[in-house]
């Protein structure tokens, strides 16, 4: 012991004599003091000849196991840093002298406890640990009452028992990829809530790459908030939902790939019983929100009636890259005795879509690609969505139809590029209101294209509804056509292109833009402010140019899937024209079908419109709404 005890002694003066640092190793744990940290004011100080005391740390010297002297910076750790390095079975923990007060570690083979104990920022700044190695047997676990930062640093970690990181701190911790480096995190059996836990507001960014494996619940969980700025993430499996998080979920930029779920891609829930609606700068919010605004996210969920993206509150997106792809079946919910479908993107409350670039695929029974409970709204951006699945039918008074773009509250199009395909129902449906005032909205379905419960207004915008088996437009409310230029292709009989409930003494109204009806208009239209003109015959596949006069509205294609035997419709404010045979040019649109300029063609004889296909239908038959 004396022996010891005179080295330790001789260790000490020589980091006190120059530029050094002394670095104590006790169960585990390094930590490091410099030179200008022993002084008169934080001696190096012994008793009973068992103990050594540096500044506030104290240690029984039978437990120290290492200490050592190292000169020059280069081997100085940063300032309020603690470095952990995993090997194999093993781990070391080294902190900077100006935090080693604050960090008090402890390590069981490869498996990491740290509990730090600051109130406040030391030296102007939190504490960072630094995690590297590479482990098949360790984890980390950090609690305290201060935010943190936890870099990742060319990490390979996996605990067969637990979380890989859990994080007790409910304080806003920052998890970074340190940028050129792969970081991989696993999770095995245990208690555990995800691969990456953490109780408060987590931050995930950094230029580097976070993979992650969640073996028993999610990938990533938070118990408050998750921002996403940079960072490349990967969740290639998860037994729950890929990322699962409270209060609020933000995506400001980077990569992130969700695959192989058994549950949602992305699920943010409320963390207590009242919205707080969305506040300035997120501050204290819970609302259950989902903001999208730039990056590429790519999702791909399997299971049965799985979200995608998944909001208990509203959702907003306003930038990037999105794909999301579903291809589970429905199920039937046991809570809220009901059946239910997948789909790519859900709301419980609004969603608006302010930009972006957005492409969604359901291919499974009773899949939808985007579900807002509340009011959908379009402002800008392009949604390229397709559902292919059938209904899904538990019972005959419990079934999921499938649609494409379904809005429950009403649905506003104020801009944007919308393009929406339906194999089974209806390809854009609003279950109450539906007002298009701009953009470009195709949609393609084997029902109603484009169908409303309540009122349809269409005061601008290129619109085409391109019906196989059902009215092209139908209202089961007053439809009113005040501008635009609107395609509508009907089926067969009794659909008519453009249909109102008139069962229910509703009436379609035109009162302004260029129209073209294929199955004509529902059966005592409303048509001022312009002229309604008829061709009693049209052929499929071939191009054709209306006009105001001598102005061209637009060009169209004839989809094959045409009714044959009925009357084209066209109205303008003007005189109606129409030449068939022209070669389209300029900016396509329409998924192909439409042109903003043509040449060539033969005009067409027009006869005065002598009103509808037919009725049209109430529900069950000619577009009522099929829930």
């Amino acid at each position: 012991m004396k022996h010891t005890l005179l080295s330790i002694i001789a260790l000490v003066l020589t980091v006190a004599a120059g530029a050094q640092t002394l670095n104590v190793t006790a169960s585990g744990v390094t930590k490091s003091y410099s030179a200008a940290d022993l002084t008169s004011y934080s001696p190096v100080t012994f008793s009973n000849g068992t103990m050594m005391t540096v500044g506030t740390d104290s240690y029984t010297i039978s437990d120290i196991t290492n200490m050592t002297v190292s000169t020059g910076s280069s081997t100085e750790i940063d300032a309020n840093t603690v470095n952990i390095v995993y090997s194999g079975s093993t781990a070391t923990v080294t902190a900077a002298s100006n935090v080693a007060a604050y960090v008090s570690a402890s390590v069981s083979g490869a498996h990491v406890t740290i509990t730090q104990s600051n109130s406040d920022a030391v030296d102007g700044d939190e504490i960072t640990y630094v995690l590297s190695g590479s482990s098949t047997d360790g984890s980390l676990t950090l609690g305290g009452s201060y935010k943190c930062t936890v870099s990742l640093a060319g990490l390979t970690l996996t605990n067969p028992s637990g979380a890989a990181i859990n994080i007790t701190n409910s304080k806003r911790i920052q998890i970074s990829a340190k940028k050129d480096t792969e970081n991989t995190l696993t999770d095995g059996n245990g208690s555990q809530k995800a691969c990456i836990y953490s109780k408060g507001q987590l931050q995930l960014q950094g230029k580097g790459t976070l993979n992650v494996i969640g073996n028993l619940k999610h990938g990533i969980k938070s118990a408050s908030y998750i921002q996403i700025k940079n960072l490349i993430l990967n969740i290639t499996s998860a037994v729950g939902d890929g990322i699962n998080c409270e209060e609020y979920f933000q995506m400001q930029s980077g990569m992130v790939s969700i695959s192989g779920t058994q549950d949602d891609g992305i699920q943010c829930d409320l963390g207590g019983s009242v919205s707080t609606g969305e506040t300035t700068d997120h501050e204290d919010e819970d609302s259950g929100n989902i903001y999208l605004e730039g990056g590429t996210l790519n999702v791909s969920v399997t299971a049965a009636a799985s979200k995608g993206v998944k909001a208990a509150g509203d959702m907003r997106i306003s930038d990037g890259d999105i794909t999301v792809k579903t291809t589970g079946n429905g199920a039937y919910d046991s809570d809220d005795k009901d059946a239910k479908g997948c789909a790519c993107m859900k709301s419980d409350g609004n969603m608006t879509i302010d930009g972006g670039t957005i492409t969604l695929t359901s291919t499974g029974s009773g899949g939808k690609c985007i579900k807002a409970d509340a009011i959908l709204t379009v402002n800008n951006g392009s949604v390229i969505a397709t559902s292919s699945g059938s209904q899904y039918k538990y019972s005959s008074s419990a079934t999921a139809s499938p649609k494409t773009i379904k809005a429950d509250g009403g649905l506003v199009i104020n801009g944007g590029t919308i393009c929406a395909k339906s194999t089974s129902h209806e390809g854009i449906e609003s279950k109450g209101t539906l007002t298009i005032n701009s953009g470009y909205v195709y949609a393609e379905a084997s029902d109603d294209a484009i169908n409303s419960a309540g009122d349809m207004t269409i005061s601008g915008g290129y619109v085409m509804a391109n019906s196989s088996g059902n009215d092209g437009i139908d209202a089961n409310g007053n439809c009113y056509i005040k501008g635009g230029n609107v395609f509508a292709v009907a089926s067969s009989q009794p659909e008519v292109g453009i249909d109102a409930n008139t069962e229910q003494q509703k009436q379609l109204y035109i009162t302004g833009g260029n129209v073209v009806a294929i199955g004509g208009f529902e059966s005592g239209a409303s048509i001022s402010g312009g002229t309604a003109k008829q061709a009693s015959s049209y052929s499929k596949s071939t191009w054709y140019g209306i006009y105001n006069g001598s102005t061209l509205a637009f060009a169209f294609k004839v989809p094959s899937n045409s009714r044959m035997g009925s009357s084209m419709a066209v109205y303008t404010t003007g005189t109606p024209a129409l030449k068939s045979g022209v070669t389209g040019s300029g900016d396509s649109f329409w998924n192909g079908y439409g042109q903003n300029s043509c040449s060539g063609g033969s005009n067409v004889t027009l006869s005065t419109y002598s009103g509808g296909g037919g009725p049209g239908g109430g529900p069950g038959g000619g577009g009522g709404p099929r829930w």
